[in-house]
């Protein structure tokens, strides 16, 4: 053990020395030559360079694990101020002043307060008891089940939900590790159908908010709750069936009938006992968070801008505020507290202020040129499917939605202001690929806590994966395309 460790140390100083050492290659290289497109020049800049030295450096720390995500970010910001591309005031207001922080603690809030009551074992345990009769309808459970309670929830919460139950069910069945088609589709379903519901609405997961945030501060585009989800929702529901073909054809199950019986499901249901007041309290104040969510543009045009106010990011934290007040207390602050990943809270602050400063140096433009400019000649549909794709791919190498949004929508929306594309047409699909790992275990922890279970292997999960991200991407390039467009969204 002690060996192992000291071997985990050595790798980490060698990831970090070879950090180093690229960001300081980066740094003596000469200066490029300006890129002429048209009447435009692209020029990346003295600070320019800089900035892409301190991408790169941050990128390996956080591809390696060199160090804890949120410390490479704050790093970088170190280094952004030390070197000069900014001041620590800007970088700093850029990243920790920006609203989405807001979003993200209030709906990590929300979270906290519906895992710690019931309600999802409840619906979780309905749903099974009224679609789970064979196999291949449970499996198709699961990820309905995934799909609709991550849309609101972080998707490795729901996955941390569906696991004891898939294990109760399995170990009814007999179900053997590693040997069970069952076993192995199941617990596949249980990172599928999170993931996927991630992408429906921006309370889904990290990288939709990043993206939405993106939108607003490079590109000028506000890019509403509404407005997200009715391409995130659509390309949800699309993926369901072609997650359960897809797990059905390479995993068929065993012939066996299941089911929870009736005396079960009521057994269960009597265990969690009736509804309390603060199950009741949640779900009056988790309806209300959609409900202002979803009609804000509507309340804003009925009220003629009277009321402004109800962006996503002001009606999270407000209606997060509600559970902790006299006569509600559905939470006390430090079981929110231990709730909230404050790491993950860093690393999208200073990823916003990294982001923010490529973009300003001109450093996005200029590697998004030299990366994707060719892509602008291709029609609109065909782009959002290589988006959707390329991001896929990159998602192998990244081991966080979070850092694949921060590195990859930057460009994007510069990129777009290059070719005279919609940044949203871009940005989108980026945003929305970001999260779907079905590829690799170690992408996410989503996929993680499933496969803690011992019923399936890497190859197991990738073998099937490499189809999905294919479908997915058909998903998300019908739906940006075809919905963005019909209804003016991009």
């Amino acid at each position: 053990m002690e060996i192992s460790n000291m071997w985990q140390n050595y790798k980490r100083i060698i990831y970090f020395t070879v950090a180093v050492v690229l960001f300081i290659l980066i740094l003596l290289l000469p200066d490029v030559s300006p890129i002429t497109e048209g009447n435009r020049t692209i020029l990346l800049s003295h600070k320019g360079k800089i900035s892409l030295a301190v991408m790169a450096f941050t990128v390996v720390l956080w591809v390696t694990e060199a160090v804890p995500f949120p410390i490479a970010g704050l790093i970088s910001l170190a280094l952004l101020t030390i070197l000069k591309v900014d001041n620590f005031k800007n970088l700093v207001a850029e990243g920790f002043g920006n609203s989405i922080v807001l979003f993200f603690i209030g709906v990590l809030i929300l979270s906290a307060a519906i895992n710690a009551t019931s309600i999802m074992k409840r619906i979780t345990l309905i749903l099974l008891y009224r679609l789970g009769h064979r196999p291949s309808l449970i499996i198709l459970t699961f990820l309905i089940t995934g799909t609709l309670l991550s849309a609101w929830i972080t998707d490795m919460a729901v996955a941390a939900m569906l696991l004891p139950l898939g294990l109760g069910i399995l170990r009814n069945a007999g179900a053997e590790k590693l040997k069970s088609n069952f076993g192995k589709a199941l617990m596949i379903s249980a990172a599928w159908g999170p993931l996927i519901g991630g992408i429906a609405t921006p309370a889904g997961c990290g990288p939709n908010p990043l993206t939405i945030g993106f939108l607003r501060d490079l590109a000028g585009i506000d890019f509403s709750f509404l407005d997200w989800s009715i391409i995130g929702f659509p390309a949800a529901i699309l993926m369901i069936p072609f997650a359960w073909w897809i797990l059905l054809f390479f995993f068929p199950p065993e012939n066996i009938t299941l089911s929870i019986s009736s005396q079960e499901y009521q057994t269960r249901i009597n265990e969690l006992g009736r509804i309390t007041r603060k199950e009741i309290f949640v779900i009056v104040i988790f309806i209300l968070t959609i409900t202002l969510w979803i009609l804000e543009p509507f309340i804003k045009s009925f009220t003629n801008g009277a009321i402004d106010y109800l962006e996503i990011s002001f009606v999270a934290f407000a209606c997060a505020c509600l559970f902790f007040l006299p006569g509600i207390e559905v939470l006390s602050w430090k079981h929110a507290e231990s709730e909230i990943s404050w790491g993950g809270i860093i690393l999208i602050v200073t990823g916003l202020s990294l982001g923010m400063a490529i973009y300003k140096t001109g450093a996005a433009e200029w590697m998004a040129y030299v990366l994707f400019g060719s892509i602008g000649s291709l029609h609109p549909i065909a782009i959002v499917f290589v988006i959707t794709i390329g991001v896929s791919l990159m998602k192998v190498m990244f081991s966080s939605n979070t850092v694949t949004g921060i590195i990859v929508v930057p460009l994007l929306i510069a990129l777009a202001k290059t070719t005279n594309i919609s940044p949203a047409l871009l940005a989108i699909p980026a945003g929305i690929t970001s999260s779907l790992s079905f590829i690799l275990v170690s992408s996410t922890p989503t996929n993680v806590i499933p496969y803690s279970s011992g019923y399936f292997t890497i190859v197991d999960m990738a073998k099937a994966g490499i189809i999905m991200t294919i479908c997915a991407s058909l998903c998300v390039t019908v739906c940006v395309y075809f919905l963005g467009n019909a209804l003016h969204l991009i």
